[in-house]
């Protein structure tokens, strides 16, 4: 579940664990933005800037080496290290951070409920309610600031 998001900073993803002995590390991409991983790319994680020296998708995952990250163990040191970086500005583009605390109604303007999480699926992300109701993303047709609108098919919410 994506719901560790503050106004600077989003979580894009987790510092798995060391490979190899050059100091580069797996890192479990949580964001669909692939510029995060291009050289240059300036990630946070524990209170420290890493700056992306160079990146390859690897098995699902990505290898990673940071400027100033040499060694394993300076590897073995960021090994489970959640990485942030500030919102990308995309005006087309739906982000957790904007999503968590919006009101949600269906297109007849009848109050479904407030989103307090968004959880990650392969289909479509699901907005979690106060409630515990679960509404795929895809099915949001409009938003404004703290609110979003969602064309749900029939019997989708009790």
């Amino acid at each position: 579940m994506v719901d560790h998001v503050t106004a600077d900073r989003l979580d894009v993803g987790l510092i798995a664990r060391p490979h190899g002995l050059h100091g580069e590390v797996i890192v479990e991409l949580w964001t669909n933005r692939l510029e995060r991983m291009e050289p240059g790319s300036r990630l946070y994680g524990r209170d420290r800037l890493l700056t992306v020296e160079r990146a390859g998708p690897h098995l699902g995952r990505w290898i990673v080496a940071f400027s100033g990250v040499s060694g394993r163990e300076e590897a073995e040191a960021l090994r489970g290290t959640v990485l942030s970086a500030p919102p990308i500005d995309d005006p087309s583009a739906l982000w957790v951070h904007e999503l968590i605390g919006s009101q949600l109604s269906d297109a007849a303007g009848n109050g479904l409920g407030r989103v307090v999480a968004v959880e990650a699926n392969p289909a479509s992300d699901l907005l979690v309610l106060e409630d515990g109701t679960l509404v795929p993303l895809r099915f949001v047709t409009e938003r404004g600031p703290g609110r979003l609108v969602a064309e749900l098919p029939d019997g989708l919410i009790g």
